[in-house]
């Protein structure tokens, strides 16, 4: 069972690095509603993300571990529905999970849990094998929503996850725990 818990309004920015366990998913754990996960992409939500090339601290960064390889694409989003879930959203939100409406403090500051475009509105059932999947920055997140056409249905196969992230690590004075928001308890 996952660490429960109020998160602190913190802001996200690119460029954060976290720390992910990668242990759990080995041991037949899945994914849980609330976790942030670490997950190669699906099926070219990354396509027109031009990468950097690395310089020498990230070749070494990642050939030890520390850092993904630069060649990776993984994405970093939060687990919002599992396997055999309902996941809904109307308008502004809020979203809504087997017909619970969520309370959702991570959400960007002046972001809406939903958003009033073509694919802010949606019902989904989640299959088995997948999650659905939403960015914390909803405005700003290419996430399950705006993929749905896509041959997953904008769902993440699990076996694409690669793990859980615990901490953000970096810069220093960003570190922050990512515990599962109470509002996912299934008490």
């Amino acid at each position: 069972m996952a660490h429960r818990g109020r998160p602190r309004r913190l802001q996200r920015e690119k460029g954060d690095r976290v720390l992910v366990d990668k242990l759990t998913p080995w041991f037949g754990s899945e994914p849980e509603r609330g976790e942030v996960v670490v997950f190669h992409d699906p099926d070219g939500w990354l396509d027109d993300v031009a990468v950097d090339p690395p310089n020498t601290v990230q070749k070494v960064l990642s050939f030890i571990g520390v850092m993904p390889s630069a060649e990776e694409k993984d994405l970093i989003k939060r687990v919002i529905g599992v396997a055999g879930d309902t996941v809904e959203c109307v308008g502004d939100g809020p979203v809504k999970v087997n017909g619970k409406a969520l309370d959702e403090p991570y959400v960007f500051p002046g972001n809406t849990p939903c958003s009033n475009d073509d694919k802010g509105t949606f019902k989904v059932i989640v299959p088995p094998g997948k999650l659905w999947v939403m960015g914390d920055h909803r405005q700003a997140s290419a996430d399950s929503r705006y993929h749905s056409d896509d041959r997953n249905k904008g769902m993440v196969p699990v076996d694409e996850v690669v793990g859980r992230a615990v901490v953000v690590a970096w810069p220093a004075g960003r570190w922050d725990t990512l515990p599962v928001p109470a509002t996912f308890s299934t008490d």
